[in-house]
């Protein structure tokens, strides 16, 4: 049995973080979760994990968890994740993806926090020819992809320079129950799924041909949440997903038929955006023995009939745009 930790996971309450937070319960972790809900749900979040409400832009209620709870690990999931959003809120994305996780790190330094374990993103690559690795230098496109990086570079110098371990995972396009699908800026399998509930026709951007490796989020919750354990990997950086791409045409052929309704498309504009984007994880199968259990299909199966549970989500414009000039004409109003 693993010693009790405590744990601080920041977005905990989201996606990916309340899948990690149950693994670290599992694992018989001490889990204390801040989110300010922004993008989660409360009921994400596992009974036996603590709820903070704030934000990690909040440098006061940073300081007093970090004094209260002496985290010995920490988990930093919570992010502001569009990377096509992110060219027209690039003050929201700095102070939030970039300023927010500074203030984590150094809290995680002044309190000599184990290892700080973070969420990136593929995004940090730019256009690079696929399959990425993660030895390639990274030239990301978009403030979402500048501003993963510049925390990834953030704690290469705080290694260095303080000696704070970490571990950094470049996820890609995960996808699965409790994903927020009434977000019509990201995730597009959570989209198509809440479009086809409120019968409404599937949108695509451009001519559908971009590919992605969709990987299904209990293929990835497991390995970020018992990477603490694995010392030869901290200060390392690794590439966390699926192989096979597929374009979003197809993927918009796979989910309608789990509906089992006719494809029914609606193609907006192309927007800048990187055309070919999936992963090599070969490093990540060399450290941690790294397998994918659940194909595709599989994945999107289970994710449907909790979407047929939930009932569908409403879509909420994103209050704060900053600049609307080339704003795609979909996201100017509901």
């Amino acid at each position: 049995m693993v010693n009790m930790k405590t744990v601080l996971v920041t977005g905990g309450a989201g996606f990916i973080g309340s899948h990690v937070v149950d693994e670290l319960i599992r694992l018989e972790n001490k889990v204390i979760v801040l989110d300010d809900l922004s993008g989660g749900f409360e009921e994400n979040v596992h009974k036996r994990a603590k709820l903070i409400k704030g934000s990690i832009t909040d440098l006061e209620l940073i300081e007093s968890l970090f004094v209260e709870y002496k985290f010995e690990y920490v988990f930093h999931l919570a992010a502001y994740a569009a990377e096509g959003l992110s060219h027209f809120i690039k003050r929201f994305n700095y102070e939030n993806n970039l300023i927010g996780s500074v203030n984590l790190i150094n809290a995680s330094v002044n309190h000599n926090v184990k290892c700080f374990v973070f969420t990136s993103s593929i995004a940090v690559y730019g256009a690079g020819q696929p399959p990425m690795t993660e030895d390639m230098i990274p030239a990301p496109e978009d403030p979402y992809g500048i501003a993963k990086y510049a925390v990834e570079q953030e704690l290469k110098v705080s290694n260095e320079m303080f000696g704070l371990n970490s571990i950094i995972f470049r996820p890609h396009n995960v996808y699965g129950e409790r994903q927020n699908i009434g977000d019509k800026y990201r995730n597009v399998v959570g989209i198509f799924m809440n479009q086809i509930m409120k019968g409404e026709p599937l949108t695509i951007f451009g001519d559908g041909a971009q590919a992605r490796a969709f990987t299904y989020i209990k293929d990835i919750s497991s390995v970020i949440a018992n990477s603490i354990f694995v010392k030869d990997a901290y200060n390392k950086i690794f590439n966390v997903g699926t192989d096979t791409p597929i374009t979003v045409n197809d993927l918009a052929e796979e989910v309608c038929k789990l509906f089992n309704v006719e494809k029914k498309t609606i193609h907006f504009e192309e927007r800048k955006e990187v055309k070919h984007a999936f992963s090599d994880h070969s490093k990540l199968r060399k450290y941690f023995g790294y397998q994918i259990r659940n194909s595709l299909s599989e994945g999107l199966d289970k994710m449907s009939k909790w979407v047929k549970e939930v009932g569908v989500r409403q879509s909420n414009d994103f209050k704060n745009i900053e600049i609307e000039k080339n704003l795609p004409k979909s996201w100017l109003t509901e």
